[in-house]
Formats: structure tokens, sequence, C-alpha cells
């Protein structure tokens, strides 16, 4: 599967973008990764809770990939259902939540920011203080 090709199945969806990566590729829609073809061909959807039980009621299986002899499954992307491929419409709509699936992953996250006790903080200043 080349780009051109990755670029026509999904123009149903919207324009994406194709980047060669580790053999395949990663399908980018709006500069974020929704997708991936791995090196076997096989093209990958990026889940999370929301869309998950759509890709396990039809049982597909996560992106495995092997990295010293030892395969490993990225639960972050499953497999994109075979029907998709000659459905524009249907393949549109599981872009779509793949999309938001991976806008929800890449929005930005609120960091929790540890205080230090009133001790704490008067020690550091101590040791400031007696530094000088």
């Amino acid at each position: 599967m080349d780009a051109e090709f990755l670029r026509d199945l999904f123009s149903s969806f919207r324009p994406v973008t194709v980047r060669r990566m580790f053999g395949g590729a990663g399908i980018y829609a709006d500069g974020i990764m929704f997708a991936l073809l791995s090196s076997r061909g096989t093209i990958y959807l990026k889940v999370d809770e929301t869309n998950e039980p759509d890709f396990v009621r039809e049982n597909l299986p996560p992106f495995e990939h092997e990295m010293n002899g030892v395969k490993r499954a990225m639960m972050s992307y499953r497999t994109m259902p075979e029907r998709l491929y000659d459905d524009p419409d249907e393949l549109a709509q599981w872009a779509a939540r793949a999309l938001a699936a991976a806008q929800r992953k890449a929005a930005p996250r609120q960091k929790t920011v540890r205080r230090a006790g009133k001790n704490a903080k008067s020690k550091v200043t101590t040791k400031r203080l007696t530094k000088r």
C-alpha cells in the first residue's frame, strides 16, 4: 500500500498526510496521527475508552510489533475492519472516531504540582539563608 492509495482510501473522511515510519506509515489528519499502516500492510485505527468497544465487539486485534524477538501489543491501535476498504462512508465514520480518540489523547493535560508542606518549605529557606 502506498501513500497515494491511503490518501485515496481516506478521501471520503478528509485529506490525510502519510509519513513513513518503522517500515510502515503513520496516517495523519490535522497534524494528528489517528491511524497507522504496519509493515505487513494492515491498517490500524486509534482507540480509547470511547471507541474501543466497537473494535472489541468485532473481535479486531490490537497492533502488535516485535522487539528483540518478543511480540508486544500496542493497545491504543486496533485493526481496521476489512469491510471499510469497500465502504467509504462507514470508513469516514470510523476514521472520525479514531481522530477524536487521538485528539483526546493529544489534548493538553493539567500538570499536577506537588507542594511542599510548611516544614519542608521552611527547611529549604533556612538552608538557603545559612549558605550565604
